[in-house]
């Protein structure tokens, strides 16, 4: 019984590897992801250049939880290319990113870390793109680092306290001792099995493309280290948000925030809505039937939104209307 669990194991920590997208499955002409050392922590990332035709600032963008930079390489790439330099992150303790030290869980010290990447990276100032808890990351750059950040679109963000805790699998996760062994034993089996209907799930009442879980190459969140780093991080973060929430009304960046009424994952409510009230002049925009994948589902908002706070003239309420309409029947299916 023990051989065969073993090589049960084995054959799981295989596929979550080779599920993986990397350099060495990658064309000759793609951008190869690059690991630099920003003070002590290697973060991975890839920078996609413009070029001389750009129209748009740089963009930076930054993942939620239990994923990679290929989420939101999968939702803007293709879209987004040519148009601006463009810096693809793995966030500490994600993708092929070092996990740094204890506090590294915590959005300040991954923001610090970040604006120290983006230096290095050629970068001085950009548009900052946060999806859920990357809206935490976008938002602690907005208070600690305001001269590297020329705009914020937040998406979908988890910013605020909450009631009602976490996950009991985040909350088995990130307990000291057996965290480590829930992370080692449990989490990657049952994540395997769990995997398909949890990215639906997270994409809720839309649809979720059949290609996801391949392409963002999700199956690596379930590796045990990157499972317990992400588990800390999400049971840290509302505590986090009680004290570095009060310091959102200094943010003087132009901002758009972008969330759906069907999000089941991260409360409009207690999130974008109060984020709105908080940073002055701020345009909040609400999707109809929008679940919790808006960098995906609601992209050319998210666009609309980058065209927005770079100054550019947009039209925001059309773009909403056109998703809502496409969106309209999702869930219903």
């Amino acid at each position: 019984m023990p051989y065969n669990f073993a090589r049960l194991f084995s054959a799981i920590v295989v596929l979550m590897f080779a599920a993986f997208p990397s350099s060495a499955d990658a064309r000759a002409d793609e951008p190869r992801p690059v690991r630099l050392d920003v003070g002590g922590v290697k973060l991975n990332s890839i920078l996609i250049n413009a070029g001389r035709k750009a129209d748009l600032p740089p963009i930076v963008f930054i993942h939620g939880a239990s994923t990679s930079l290929y989420d939101p390489m999968f939702s803007f790439r293709a879209k987004l290319e040519g148009r601006a330099d463009l810096l693809f992150v793995d966030r500490p303790g994600h993708g092929a990113s070092d996990a740094g030290n204890p506090q590294m869980i915590l959005p300040d010290e991954q923001a610090d870390t970040i604006a120290r990447l983006m230096k290095k990276r050629g970068i001085g100032k950009a548009i900052i793109v946060g999806h859920s808890f990357g809206g935490a990351i976008a938002a602690a750059l907005a208070v600690r680092h305001p001269e590297n950040v020329a705009g914020l679109v937040f998406l979908s963000p988890a910013v605020y306290p909450w009631e009602g805790g976490v996950a009991w699998y985040y909350g088995a996760a990130a307990v000291p001792v057996t965290g480590s062994l829930f992370s080692t034993f449990v989490a990657p089996p049952v994540g395997l099995l769990a995997i398909d209907r949890a990215t639906k799930a997270v994409f809720w009442p839309n649809q979720r493309p059949a290609n996801y879980v391949g392409k963002t190459g999700a199956v690596q969140a379930l590796r045990p280290a990157a499972f317990r780093h992400n588990a800390m991080e999400v049971a840290g973060l509302s505590n986090w948000a009680k004290t570095a929430s009060l310091q959102y009304k200094s943010i003087r960046a132009p901002t758009v925030i972008i969330t759906g009424d069907a999000d089941k994952i991260v409360s409009p409510d207690v999130h974008a809505r109060h984020l709105s009230r908080d940073v002055s002049g701020a345009t909040l925009v609400v999707v109809r039937n929008l679940g919790h994948k808006s960098d995906y589902v609601a992209s050319d908002l998210a666009i609309e939104a980058i065209k927005k706070v770079a100054g550019y003239k947009s039209n925001l309420a059309a773009v909403r209307k056109t998703i809502e309409k496409r969106i309209a029947v999702d869930g219903e299916r």
